[in-house]
């Protein structure tokens, strides 16, 4: 097994822990604030995790260069619009089909990987992509009114260009993640995915910061009273982009987004063994599409 699917199954299992106590903190704060913690109370550790790297374990520091901070400055970007516009689709009623259709991301990160970096998919991963996407998207309205023929005609809805445009700033993401990655000299793919994780995500606790200072100063007060389950939220968010940053280094964006949409089913299992909730038969259907798409690319990518 190659390694970047241990890391990648790791790293979803984590992020599904970490938005389940990013949920939390919405009780006592509001989006802003709960979406800074993720970075902010991040970067002690991304630091730490680099520090263990270079002090702990003697690799060295890969020096940054123009391109890395190019790429780097996009990705923290692309990734707090990307999160802004699908928290922004939880103000609609229907808010089920643009999270529906913001997990295309897989399908859109396999279109930049190759406009950007020349990245190209096997058949195996697209017909991989379209079972997996497909199979999210089923779990995203199982619990609604609508139809798969209304899933389709709402293309042009307002709900469903918001999702695709978070999926597109997700992509964007992804691959520009891979290029910041890679575009550093080494010494491997631990320590070139530590440093990129710390200068984005810092970049991204410095606009964040500046974000709540212009427009929600009062939610400084409500993070600093919740600071211990935000130290989770940290501890867990970095942990996970860790392993993502990992993943996108050693592997394509395409095919580790199309593998951690068993994240999709993390939470399924949290929402039935945890909270009891019933299973409906679209739920079923989506789950099974998302594994028969993880066996799909692991099998014949």
């Amino acid at each position: 097994m190659e390694l970047w699917i241990p890391i990648t199954l790791a790293a979803a299992f984590v992020q599904n822990v970490r938005s389940a106590m990013q949920k939390h903190l919405k009780n006592v704060m509001g989006t802003t604030g709960a979406t800074f913690v993720r970075f902010g109370f991040g970067l002690p550790f991304a630091l730490l995790f680099l520090a263990i790297l270079n002090l702990g374990l003697g690799y060295r520091v890969p020096a940054v260069n123009a391109s890395f901070i190019v790429w780097a400055v996009v990705a923290g970007i692309a990734q707090i619009a990307a999160t802004a516009l699908l928290v922004h689709l939880f103000s609609f009623r229907n808010f089920a089909v643009g999270t529906a259709y913001s997990r295309t991301e897989p399908a859109q990160a396999a279109l930049f990987g190759l406009v950007f970096l020349g990245e190209r998919v096997s058949v195996g991963t697209i017909i991989a992509i379209v079972i997996a996407v497909f199979g999210v998207m089923l779990i995203s309205i199982a619990r609604t009114a609508f139809s798969l023929k209304n899933l389709v005609t709402s293309l042009g809805s307002r709900t469903a260009i918001i999702g695709l445009a978070s999926g597109t700033c997700f992509g964007i993401a992804a691959v520009a993640v891979r290029a910041a990655s890679l575009s550093l000299d080494g010494p491997n793919p631990l320590m070139q995915a530590s440093t990129t994780l710390v200068v984005t995500i810092a970049f991204q606790t410095v606009v964040m910061s500046f974000w709540m200072a212009m427009r929600e100063p009062d939610e400084f007060g409500r993070i600093r009273r919740a600071w211990k389950p935000a130290v989770l939220v940290g501890l867990a968010g970095a942990t996970a982009s860790f392993g993502w940053f990992t993943a996108m280094t050693l592997q394509q964006a395409a095919y580790v987004k199309v593998l951690a949409q068993v994240e999709m089913l993390f939470t399924f299992a949290s929402s039935v063994f945890v909270f009891k909730e019933t299973i409906t038969r679209l739920e079923i259907a989506g789950c099974a599409l998302i594994v028969l798409g993880v066996v799909a690319l692991v099998l014949f990518a």
